[in-house]
């Protein structure tokens, strides 16, 4: 049987008006508050002046950091670090999608460092303590709301790497699938694309699975392919944002990852690409994932895939495994390239092989990228070519 410890204390406030216990959450640890967010939506959707208000409820000290990119640069860790010595930070608040959360995790976790944040992120320093952090979301993607960790891009380097530790788990999330109405078609399916790929990462592992958790990975894979074009095509349907919502959550909040060992696969590939050329992570995994699956698939692992395209796109289970396993990865592209509309090759985002080379190397760290399948340097660089 498994062996595996499961603990998530993130407190979680899911549904409208819950912000009316924003302000005694926080003020559970200090006085001082930074507030983290990107590049102002949150002020034309209206939840700046909500959570401003809040916050003054409670005579909560408010301090700002804003701008904070996608794909969240080290500078801006580093930023906010800065401002939470100085300042004397009690507690921070995240307000916006993942890059802004985990630009926020990795903040919380350089304030007790004096050097660079990079150190942290590149695991030269380790994390030793951590400011506590709450969460508004206002997109459905990366589960950072839920999970304890993030990735932080280096521009200087072309590197985005993850960094993880149980201490940068957020304390209090607040969940309003209203907040995602005003969120574009194109985030929309960006942000669906992410949280398939965090399923079937964990989904696609050597070290088997329980039944159950294969039918809970099964279902909210479902759920995604279900209600991600919905989500487009109607904004404000909130059955649809609600759903999107609490799957990103529990893609990647560890509860399906119980069993698993192998590492990932289309992730560490995709950061490549982000770092490089700084395009949407979740579209880059559309790009990747029906690539890398055609790569991988053999005889070996076909009984797998099979059950994928059956339990998710309704495949005939009479068919073989090869053949059925196909028309799984068939439906996975009409899935990302029609429904979603996302693009479907490197080559219509002007992306050409200069940097193919390199890139490979970093995603299997200068060896072997063990995951479902292990990949070699070559392997990754024919994933990429295929993506052309």
């Amino acid at each position: 049987m498994f062996n595996f410890t499961y603990n998530i204390p993130t407190k979680v406030y899911f549904g409208d008006n819950q912000l009316s216990n924003l302000g005694k959450e926080i003020k559970k640890f200090g006085k001082k508050v930074l507030l983290c967010y990107g590049g102002g939506s949150i002020k034309k959707i209206g939840l700046y002046g909500e959570v401003i208000d809040e916050l003054k409820k409670e005579n909560l000290e408010i301090f700002e950091l804003n701008g904070i990119e996608p794909n969240p640069r080290v500078t801006s860790v580093n930023t906010g670090a800065n401002i939470c010595k100085k300042e004397k930070i009690d507690v921070l608040l995240a307000v916006g999608g993942g890059s802004v959360i985990d630009c926020t995790k990795a903040i919380a976790a350089a304030t007790f460092y004096e050097g660079d944040a990079w150190d942290i992120v590149t695991k030269k320093v380790p994390v030793i303590n951590c400011l506590p952090l709450v969460t508004i979301l206002t997109l459905s993607a990366t589960g950072s709301e839920m999970d304890a960790g993030g990735v932080i891009s280096n521009l200087e380097t072309n590197d985005k790497i993850g960094v993880a530790s149980p201490l940068m788990q957020p304390k209090v999330s607040f969940l309003n699938p209203k907040n995602t109405f005003t969120v574009s078609p194109y985030q929309t399916a960006c942000g669906a694309a992410d949280i398939l790929s965090h399923i079937m990462e964990t989904y696609f592992n050597t070290t088997g699975s329980m039944y159950m958790l294969d039918c809970f990975m099964e279902g909210m894979m479902k759920t995604v392919v279900k209600y991600a074009p919905t989500a487009m095509k109607e904004p404000e349907n909130e059955e649809a944002r609600a759903n999107l919502m609490w799957t990103s959550s529990w893609a990647i909040n560890g509860f399906a990852r119980a069993c698993q060992k192998c590492n990932w696969s289309c992730h560490p590939m995709e950061h490549q690409l982000s770092a490089y050329y700084d395009i949407t992570h979740g579209l880059g995994l559309a790009i990747l994932t029906p690539r890398w699956m055609r790569y991988i698939l053999d005889e070996t692992n076909s009984e797998r895939f099979k059950n994928f395209a059956v339990s998710v796109f309704g495949i005939d289970s009479s068919l073989d495994n090869m053949t059925a396993s196909l028309k799984g990865i068939e439906a996975l592209e009409k899935f990302f390239f029609e429904d979603l509309k996302l693009t479907k090759t490197l080559t219509e985002l002007n992306i050409d092989r200069t940097h193919f080379d390199i890139m490979a190397e970093k995603a299997c760290g200068n060896g072997v990228l063990k995951g479902f399948k292990e990949l070699k340097k070559e392997d990754i660089k024919n994933i990429y070519e295929m993506c052309l």
